[in-house]
């Protein structure tokens, strides 16, 4: 019975095995575990291997060489896979070349080195980007003040940045949050890094890190930001030479007239905002959407992708590939960005228009990127502090999740590709 049964194999799937040239993983609905996908892209391009990116094909399909080794890391990350003989991957390419039809084909060449900006006493579950990086089996190392004040950014390709404050003010957790372990332990340590640096406020080395990642993407980095870290670092860079913190943050006063000495032109992202200088109120400025009453629910707060060119504007089209869409929202310290205060030079890739608010946004600076996402964790709507870590077992397929990870292989594409 058993010779038989291989015998059968033999006869019906090797002849197809020998013919098959490419393995393509659809990125549409019938994909099993769209997260993992970006994992094994990662993975063909750690080892040396080219793979293409289908932008807007099935969902923004993965296609690569056909190998046993691939297939084999398909079946063991539960990845659904398609073998394409030659023939049905021209038909593929030529369907993609069409000029009336808005896909297009992107060479990824090298999996780019990862850093994350996070206190080495934080857990992986603390930001939505570790956790997806650790799921997809995509390396990546923490960095912190000391590696970053020290030079080592530009060892990196891409950099993320989560719920990190940039203005010394701890978050504007004091409120609530004061006499809590935590939050004294996390206003020691940033005090004796300060201290270790030559600072004497946690502001003003803040904003010096601040400096350093700026200049990493002037110079040709990638910065991918989540929930505070976008409007922190901007306002902290707009703040420069100005006292924005009160004294339970930095032990003096702040300048309550420092509305209109900012600088918007220092900052990436936005403009013409006001700060809230007040340490009891948890918000830094009128940039977050979470100003007043939200006219929505966890059931009906979303937002929407725009669609872009996949041939004339590649790099948004590249952020944005999805299998929807219509995201669902989630908070965050910055939950999103009231459009008032973007800049008009900054791309919107999605956004809640009858909120007036964007949720993604992204802009280039000198050789390099930088793309802001507003919120927290996409499938916990609103987390928070010491809530468990989100099982991304249970979400393989999240359209939220996915934003993350286009951004992740967004370094790797043929440079002279791209197009903004």
């Amino acid at each position: 019975m058993k010779k038989g049964f291989i015998l059968i194999f033999a006869i019906l799937y090797l002849p197809f095995i020998a013919g098959a040239t490419k393995i393509l993983v659809p990125m549409d609905e019938e994909q099993k575990n769209h997260l993992k996908s970006y994992g094994l892209t990662y993975w063909v391009l750690n080892n040396g291997l080219e793979a293409s990116w289908l932008l807007n094909y099935r969902g923004g399909s993965f296609l690569f060489d056909y190998s046993e080794n691939i297939e084999k890391e398909c079946k063991v990350r539960g990845i659904t896979y398609e073998l394409s003989s030659e023939g049905q991957v021209s038909e593929i390419l030529l369907e993609i070349a069409k000029p009336d039809v808005n896909m297009e084909l992107v060479k990824l060449l090298k999996a780019p080195k990862i850093a994350v900006y996070s206190p080495k006493t934080k857990q992986p579950w603390d930001d939505a980007v570790t956790m997806v990086l650790t799921y997809a089996e995509i390396p990546y190392d923490i960095v912190f003040d000391d590696e970053v004040l020290n030079g080592k950014l530009p060892l990196y390709d891409w950099l993320h940045l989560h719920h990190e404050d940039f203005t010394g003010q701890y978050g504007k957790f004091y409120s609530q949050f004061a006499n809590a372990a935590w939050y004294q332990a996390e206003v020691r340590e940033n005090e004796q890094m300060a201290a270790k640096h030559g600072f004497k406020k946690v502001s003003e080395m803040k904003l010096t890190v601040a400096k350093k990642i700026r200049d990493f993407v002037t110079g040709g980095g990638f910065m991918f930001a989540m929930c505070s870290a976008t409007d922190t670092w901007d306002i902290a860079l707009a703040a420069d030479g100005i006292d924005i913190c009160e004294v339970p943050f930095d032990g003096d006063p702040a300048d309550w007239n420092a509305d209109k000495k900012l600088d918007f032109s220092q900052g990436f992202a936005f403009k013409e905002y006001r700060l809230y200088i007040d340490p009891y109120v948890y918000e830094h400025s009128y940039i977050d959407a979470m100003q007043g009453t939200r006219p929505v629910t966890e059931e009906n707060d979303v937002f929407s992708l725009f669609e872009f060119s996949a041939k004339w504007d590649m790099v948004p089209a590249m952020l944005n590939q999805n299998h929807t869409s219509t995201v669902k929202g989630f908070w965050g310290q910055t939950t999103a960005f009231r459009k008032p205060f973007i800049k008009s030079e900054v791309t919107i890739l999605g956004e809640n228009k009858s909120l007036g608010e964007a949720k993604y946004i992204h802009g280039n600076s000198g050789k390099g990127t930088w793309t802001f996402y507003g919120g927290h964790d996409p499938e916990d709507y609103q987390h928070q502090v010491g809530e468990p870590p989100t099982d991304l077992n249970l979400f393989p397929n999240s359209p939220g999740y996915r934003l993350i990870l286009n951004n992740v292989l967004f370094p790797s594409a043929k440079k002279k590709k791209l197009k903004t």
